[in-house]
């Protein structure tokens, strides 16, 4: 699935709660994700590291979407290499 889509489907699924929650919460959700994240990195469970993988990315796109960002968009930033210096590999 392609960002772009997966922001849709993200939206889609979660938006309405997702606003009626607003922004601060959620941003407190995607940190909150991004520690479960953390441990499930440090216990090295495969499984339960692609769900908070997953997790962590679904709120970066709830956060994107809530601000009004395209995150595909903001990838694209990094099509060409590093948006500073241009290069691939960065050489800043």
């Amino acid at each position: 699935m392609d960002i772009r889509t997966f922001q849709t489907v993200i939206d889609e699924t979660y938006g309405a709660r997702d606003r009626a929650r607003g922004e601060a919460a959620a941003f407190l959700w995607f940190v909150e994700e991004v520690g479960e994240l953390a441990e499930a990195i440090r216990r090295g469970d495969e499984a339960e590291r692609l769900g908070e993988f997953g997790d962590v990315l679904a709120w970066l796109v709830t956060l994107a979407t809530l601000h009004g960002v395209d995150l595909a968009a903001a990838a694209a930033r990094f099509a060409a290499g590093c948006p500073k210096c241009g290069g691939r590999p960065c050489t800043c």
